[in-house]
């Protein structure tokens, strides 16, 4: 299976200061030599289906935060036409075409552009636009009012959130799928995520520590590596260290929500939320 392949929207962001935006489409300025590249809405679906990726995502703009109402609006609109040239632009229907849904921090704009999307009845959803400045109160607000206008019976996929906290907190409010770097860039910074919070294996604490670092854990580096030998792997700058260390947080990963969805088969999802957070507190949620 080839993985789902980002359409550029979050470029349209992190590189606003070398991008122009029209209704047709967006050029981009390279920061290397001035030369100029042009996306639009169609060229992103042929380029996903060119390589072809599973799940294809809609060109969408995300505006910053703050923003004013006016721009977040108007990006919304733009990215709810975007949407719909793509649908028109697919060849390959057998290869799922997600939809991104912006809104900005407004909750009734974001519910009212979920409905207009799910009315154009894409495979998938994804919920775009968050962790650009705000705090996760508003984040989580903002998850609970896209997910409510979205249908219950195609997947919805949170962008770009990735901490555990992220994890349980969005399948808590209807989220089915997510993408984050945290794992595999957390792991090359030294840290490691476990059931009791991080652990900062880089510091000092576990120079001379025996233990793996997740006593509940099952995976290959807990089973064959001390904190003591990860950390000096670590601090020698041995690649070892980043894939052992990338290799846990992948696990606790996929095992947190393994764990979800077997909490939500059994009615018991609420429960899980309640352990999780109680591990996290008597942990200190966060160690070294």
């Amino acid at each position: 299976m080839v993985p789902s392949s980002h359409s550029g929207g979050y470029q349209i962001f992190s590189l606003a200061p070398f991008r122009t935006i029209t209704e047709k489409g967006v050029t981009f300025r390279s920061h290397l030599d001035g030369s100029s590249h042009f996306l639009d809405p169609e060229t992103v679906v042929a380029l996903q289906e060119a390589l072809g990726v599973d799940i294809m995502v809609c060109l969408d703009e995300c505006p910053g935060f703050p923003a004013p109402e006016k721009e977040v609006r108007r990006a919304a609109d733009l990215t709810l036409k975007w949407a719909e040239r793509s649908l028109a632009a697919r060849r390959h229907p057998h290869r799922a075409l997600f939809a991104v849904v912006q809104g900005g921090m407004l909750p009734e704009l974001r519910r009212e552009q979920a409905q207009a999307m799910a009315q154009l009845n894409f495979e998938g959803y994804a919920l775009g636009g968050l962790s650009v400045g705000e705090d996760k109160d508003t984040t989580y607000a903002m998850v609970e009012a896209t997910t409510s206008g979205l249908p219950a019976d195609k997947p919805r996929y949170l962008m770009g959130l990735g901490t555990p906290e992220d994890l349980v907190e969005g399948v808590g409010r209807g989220v089915d799928m997510f993408d984050c770097v945290l794992p595999t860039r957390n792991a090359r910074n030294g840290m490691a995520f476990t059931a009791t919070g991080r652990v900062v294996i880089k510091n000092a604490t576990f120079a001379r520590d025996p233990g793996p670092l997740d006593e509940a854990c099952g995976c290959y580096t807990c089973r064959h590596y001390s904190r003591a030998y990860l950390r000096h792997l670590y601090v020698s700058r041995e690649i070892l260290a980043f894939r052992l260390l990338t290799l846990h947080n992948l696990y606790y990963y996929l095992n947190l929500m393994a764990g979800m969805r077997q909490a939500i088969a059994q009615g018991q999802f609420a429960a899980f939320r309640r352990e999780f957070y109680q591990n996290r507190l008597e942990g200190g949620n966060a160690r070294g």
